[in-house]
């Protein structure tokens, strides 16, 4: 499997030592593809359904959590902040909306559940050393939330890519319109499966 590698606009180094921090806190495209994550079913429809409900702009994540039937169970978006690429600042936000939107599965021997991350960015599909440091951040994410480390989605102009299967399509893309949420709907790997009190701020999640 081959990658194009193209330079980050958040990257910038200050010093050697947090350049050499940063660096340790990338996963190279090799690493991500030798990790096992669990391939997606549909990739297609997921991103599509996370499209739709997030409606991500450029430097938009979405993070996501399925259960074992590849259904949505809750997810949120955020922008971004404007700081170097740093996979634990990316971990930190992606473990702090995770603690929002779904208790933790720590308690299991192994997970049950896998999170997946659509990020929303400039440029071209090549991997970046910002999705080096996504990647980082939404593997050590899993791992202190008690999930499964799931695919790492790129969303830009020429489309979407699942970086590291060589999979992708397209449409939709970072400047794509949403479809109706009504014409997603009937995906059962869309529709979020809640219990309790937990109905409403799912819904006020996913809505963001």
């Amino acid at each position: 499997m081959t990658f194009g590698f193209a330079p980050s606009a958040a990257t910038s180094i200050n010093s050697p030592s947090e350049s050499a921090s940063r660096l340790a806190r990338i996963l190279e495209p090799s690493e991500w593809a030798a990790a096992g994550i669990p391939l997606l079913r549909n990739p297609r429809e997921v991103v599509s359904g996370l499209h739709t409900r997030h409606r991500p702009t450029p430097a938009t994540a979405v993070v996501a959590v399925l259960d074992h039937e590849e259904r949505l169970a809750a997810s949120a978006s955020f922008t971004r902040r404007a700081v170097p690429a740093d996979g634990w600042e990316f971990r930190n936000a992606l473990l702090a909306h995770l603690r929002r939107v779904i208790p933790h599965d720590l308690r299991r021997r192994t997970p049950v559940r896998t999170a997946v991350l659509l990020y929303c960015r400039d440029g071209d599909e090549r991997w970046t050393e910002e999705d080096g440091a996504w990647m980082w951040g939404l593997r050590d994410a899993c791992t202190l939330h008690g999930l499964r480390c799931g695919a790492y989605i790129t969303l830009t102009r020429g489309g979407w890519q699942v970086l590291g299967e060589g999979r992708g399509g397209r449409h939709p893309g970072s400047d794509s319109r949403p479809t109706a949420l009504g014409d997603v709907s009937e995906l059962g790997i869309m529709t979020p499966r809640t219990a309790g009190g937990a109905s409403e701020l799912l819904r006020r999640t996913a809505a963001r």
